[in-house]
């Protein structure tokens, strides 16, 4: 795991690669279900590449093949037991999680993460971060929006709800590509994503768009105060009312915020993420 990588705004796995543009470094998502990446090498569509260990540089490619494509797998060994695998040709999506004990397994993710992930799950939102910070008399009237909030989304055109499967749920489109989605967290300032196609980091994720009505949420003109990137609008609901919520287009950017209006009566507990 390399902090210093992040892929999907969490740690990403480094592993070094040998494909026919060159040797370098390959940093993949470690959430589940996510097949983003960054590398300084580039690859060509179908290609077979070679996996190799940061640290020993021992091969990781196995004599198992794909179900899908009958390339070689490649195969990490997770610290609880098990073992990750994933196919090793640009473009498959063949990957599984193998665990030789599942109940020792889950009864230990939980012991370690459970209670102290960063991440709260809908169990422990209302343990919010203790903070020391002194309002002003302006603030005292104002609804605050804690840290760990279950944010009801919702898109602006249609008024149908962006959640599916406990997760935030936008349509992108992008040049070039197939359309796909990108699922985030719903959770105020909780930052873990994925999405069903690639999406490079530090670049704008195209089109985001309403997977009900399809239509852009994109606001004409409206740009992230951060790094300057298009920004979307949807709709969620706080005890008085629905309000707007602005997030960033460019995948690794953490700014989000209201609309100027509602910032009279609705404040969002200090985060410097989304």
């Amino acid at each position: 795991m390399d902090p210093d990588h992040k892929v999907d705004n969490e740690s990403g796995i480094k592993l070094l690669v040998e494909a026919r543009n060159g040797k370098g470094m390959l940093v993949l998502s470690s959430i589940y279900g996510s097949y983003n990446f960054i590398s300084d090498v580039r690859f060509e569509e179908n290609e077979v590449v070679n996996f190799f260990c940061p640290h020993c540089s021992g091969n990781l490619v196995t004599r198992t093949l794909c179900d899908l494509c009958s390339a070689p797998m490649v195969t990490l060994i997770h610290k609880m037991g098990g073992k990750v695998s994933f196919c090793s040709r640009k473009g498959c999506q063949n990957h599984n999680v193998g665990f030789n004990d599942l109940s020792d397994a889950l009864k230990q993710f939980y012991e370690e993460y459970g209670m102290r992930s960063s991440h709260p799950t809908p169990e422990h939102i209302h343990l919010r971060k203790e903070k020391e910070h002194v309002k002003s008399e302006d603030e005292d009237h104002k609804e605050i929006i804690e840290s760990g909030s279950f944010l009801s989304s919702y898109c602006p055109h249609c008024r149908k709800s962006l959640i599916e499967n406990d997760m935030l749920k936008l349509k992108i489109i992008r040049e070039g590509l197939t359309p796909g989605y990108v699922l985030l967290s719903p959770y105020l300032n909780v930052f873990s994503s994925k999405s069903t196609i690639f999406l490079p980091e530090d670049e704008s994720v195209g089109d985001v768009r309403c997977f009900h009505c399809d239509k852009s949420l994109l606001v004409e003109n409206g740009t992230c105060e951060r790094c300057g990137t298009a920004i979307a609008k949807i709709l969620i609901s706080a005890r008085t009312k629905m309000i707007d919520f602005y997030i960033c287009s460019r995948k690794g950017c953490i700014w989000h915020g209201l609309n100027k209006n509602d910032m009279d009566d609705i404040r969002l507990e200090d985060s410097v993420e989304w």
